[in-house]
């Protein structure tokens, strides 16, 4: 009786011990975190959970202050800004980041992914842990993917109701190589964007049309500004939530700690949004006046088959192990 007391006593000042040096070991700490999106993008709901449970898991000490629609700059601004330690985090397509690292080309590939579970499983396991540790050498930390979701083509001109319908349209691209090679693939006129400029460019018809999920279409309500819509599910886009490697290299094991525990949590919240949004997303744009066509399976299949060569030419420049391995991964969660 006696040694189990002295042993629960010895344990209850370790714990007091380790309790003390963790809260010694977080400090004040502000976090800007950029989206180049507005309030209501589908990563809203995970940046805000993001920011409510670092403040609650460090007693008040290190804040998350947000910053939607660009207000800290481009994509590429910020991850300038990120490599040099004076922005914290940000929310970015991980396809943007294949600049930084060829390998994250692979989340562009045209119908890579079936469905969202095959997504889940990829970025969650092995496979996205390993892209995202590609970054570090460039100065950046890959924290957790949000969803963005499933791509889908609008344009001013024409419903597109046969992939010939798309030949000729200028549409806008998320500005990296594959981008741009698949829309040339289908016979349109790539126009490689920043994000922020793609309203006033369909606003002003320098492009006909752009590409994004349901979500992102609503959010910034394209509807003024497009007639159309199809769905056509070409891409699937994980969003990296990223972070400052100079910053979190000033981190203490319980400030990442959090830091990656929040993250996990705010996932899960804004995964669940995302998906549950898509319905209501498509109702409000129908609403506001877009018509929305679908491919029939026999104009999915030539979609496809004119993706082939993209697939192929762009295998060769991520790098066919990573492919492999991808392709691999991808086999495991349909079974």
């Amino acid at each position: 009786m006696k040694r189990l007391m002295i042993k629960s006593i010895v344990a209850a000042i370790a714990l007091t011990s380790f309790g003390f040096a963790t809260a010694q070991d977080i400090k004040d700490r502000t976090i800007k975190m950029n989206l180049n999106g507005p309030e209501n993008h589908p990563a809203g709901p995970g940046m805000r959970k993001f920011a409510e449970v670092v403040a609650a898991k460090s007693g008040g000490k290190m804040k998350v202050n947000l910053f939607y629609n660009s207000t800290l700059g481009s994509d590429q601004a910020v991850v300038s800004s990120m490599k040099g330690g004076t922005v914290e985090a940000a929310v970015m397509n991980t396809g943007i980041l294949a600049t930084e690292a060829k390998e994250l080309a692979i989340f562009d590939f045209p119908f890579l992914f079936g469905n969202e579970k095959e997504a889940d499983a990829l970025v969650d396991g092995p496979v996205g842990k390993k892209m995202h540790a590609k970054l570090e050498e460039k100065g950046l930390v890959g924290i957790t993917y949000f969803e963005l979701g499933f791509r889908q083509i609008t344009n001013s001109k024409r419903p597109l109701l046969k992939v010939e319908d798309i030949d000729g349209l200028k549409l806008r691209v998320i500005p990296n190589p594959i981008n741009v090679a698949w829309v040339k693939a289908l016979g349109a006129n790539p126009t490689p964007m920043p994000f922020p400029e793609v309203y006033g460019g369909l606003e002003q018809k320098a492009i006909d049309g752009q590409e994004n999920p349901v979500s992102v279409i609503a959010a910034n309500k394209f509807w003024e500004v497009q007639k159309n819509i199809a769905l056509t599910n070409h891409q699937y886009n994980p969003q990296s939530v990223i972070f400052s490697k100079k910053v979190w290299d000033s981190y203490s094991a319980a400030e990442k700690k959090i830091i990656e525990e929040a993250a996990a949590e705010a996932t899960v919240v804004q995964r669940k949004e995302a998906r549950a949004s898509v319905a209501a997303n498509l109702e409000l744009l129908k609403k506001n006046g877009m018509a929305v066509s679908e491919f029939s399976p026999a104009e999915v299949a030539k979609l496809r088959d004119k993706m082939k060569p993209v697939i192929a030419q762009f295998s060769a420049s991520v790098g066919q192990p990573t492919v492999d391995e991808v392709m691999a991964e991808l086999a495991k969660a349909r079974k």
